[in-house]
């Protein structure tokens, strides 16, 4: 089997803090066969630093700021591999984390997507994960609909699935990996190792879980999106529609609660519209 890696590292003025990804690529026990960096209109010199620093290492493109979504989409259309492997530009691969991946695909021929377990690190202080967010393989479409349960930093996924699925949405502001880790966990399975092969760095005020309020609203948007243009078995349609109207309906009793009139009337015409329950008072 023909396995080519291309590495997507999207970044936006994180320079030091790239130098540590970056690195952690050039690290690995079997290397990747492309590192592409994706320059998200950062205003802090990253693109000549890191040309200057990695010369002809890495493949450096710039964008106008644009979002994380357009970064890695961009970087993915430019990339030779047949398989990508993406990498936020705070966290930090293991040595042995492509040699692993590289030898669970080889294994595989059905295999399209593998991920691993991963180490937290929140403000310098290894923190334990909570029970929902556990990672695991097989056919993990009803776990994927609470939240996201694969971290973009630890997958390696065949280029013929995003061909297949489409690439990041680009219009959403965040949880784009949930919304396609669930169109692609409605159709395959996926391939897990339970060894932590990277490091994920959180706390610092650039993550879109602080930018951003009540992230469900993305997750909403995301399933609405799944049941109409994705083919779902009744069973997977069914734990989908359970999911979102879970969630809209914990959304409308926070925006009752705030005097938030047009997201209340966004929520119950999502209800409707999908033939949920709207509760008779909250």
């Amino acid at each position: 089997m023909n396995i080519s890696i291309s590495t997507i590292i999207p970044t936006y003025n994180r320079w030091p803090v790239i130098r540590r990804a970056v690195d952690s690529v050039l690290s690995q026990l079997v290397q990747a066969d492309e590192i592409i960096v994706v320059d998200d209109g950062s205003t802090d010199n990253t693109t000549s630093k890191l040309q200057q620093h990695y010369s002809d290492r890495i493949n450096v493109i710039q964008q106008p700021n644009q979002g994380v979504s357009a970064a890695r989409n961009h970087g993915i259309e430019h990339a030779n591999g047949n398989w990508i492997a993406l990498l936020d530009s705070d966290d930090v691969w293991h040595p042995d984390k492509l040699q692993k991946q590289k030898q669970t695909i080889a294994s595989n021929d059905s295999c399209v997507l593998c991920h691993t377990d991963e180490i937290w690190i929140r403000n310098g202080v290894r923190v334990n994960q909570m029970k929902k967010h556990q990672k695991s393989g097989g056919d993990i479409f009803k776990n994927s609909l609470p939240l996201c349960v694969i971290s973009p930093s630890s997958a390696l996924i065949k280029r013929e699935l995003l061909n297949e699925t489409g690439l990041f949405d680009t219009t959403l502001p965040a949880c784009e990996d949930y919304d396609l880790w669930l169109r692609v966990c409605a159709k395959y399975k996926t391939h897990y190792l339970r060894e932590p092969l990277l490091t994920k760095y959180g706390g610092h005020e650039d993550q879109l879980s602080k930018k951003y309020w009540g992230m469900d609203r993305f997750r909403i948007r995301s399933l609405q999106k799944l049941l109409l243009n994705t083919q779902l078995t009744d069973e997977q349609r069914q734990a989908a529609l359970n999911t979102l109207e879970e969630k809209t309906v914990i959304l409308l009793k926070g925006a009752i609660k705030h005097n938030n009139q047009d997201l209340s009337e966004e929520c119950y015409s999502i209800l409707k519209q999908n033939r949920l329950t709207i509760p008779v008072a909250i």
